[in-house]
């Protein structure tokens, strides 16, 4: 059951919200630090009390199917980005201390020069 909840992905954007997740602002807040336990739906309910959440992800073992112990968790406003970093992280989620900071673009890939 952990598998197919892992390896599921969670979308929660209209058409009309796809523009606040691809212009790269700051709404997008890496965690780590889960514990490998911790599904989509655990980090949605943790982090929609600070604002309307658009994607959740845990970044999972492609071959395991296991948690690598971090995700992403994007809101649709910068606002609810920084009230939900600055609430939870260095805080106990499911028996672990997570780690929450604004996510950073993947390195070595070209970034959108819009």
């Amino acid at each position: 059951m952990f598998l197919s909840q892992c390896a599921r992905r969670i979308y929660f954007v209209s058409p009309s919200r796809h523009l606040a997740i691809t212009r790269g602002s700051c709404s997008k807040l890496f965690v780590g630090g889960l514990s490998y336990d911790t599904n989509e739906p655990v980090l949605k309910n943790e982090f929609e009390k600070y604002g309307e959440v658009l994607h959740v992800r845990v970044i999972c073992d492609h071959k395991s199917g296991k948690s690598k112990g971090y995700g992403f968790v994007t809101f649709d406003s910068e606002e609810a980005a920084s009230s939900a970093l600055a609430s939870t992280n260095n805080q106990l989620l499911e028996g672990r201390h997570i780690r929450v900071e604004y996510a950073q673009p993947k390195r070595g890939l070209p970034q959108n020069q819009n």
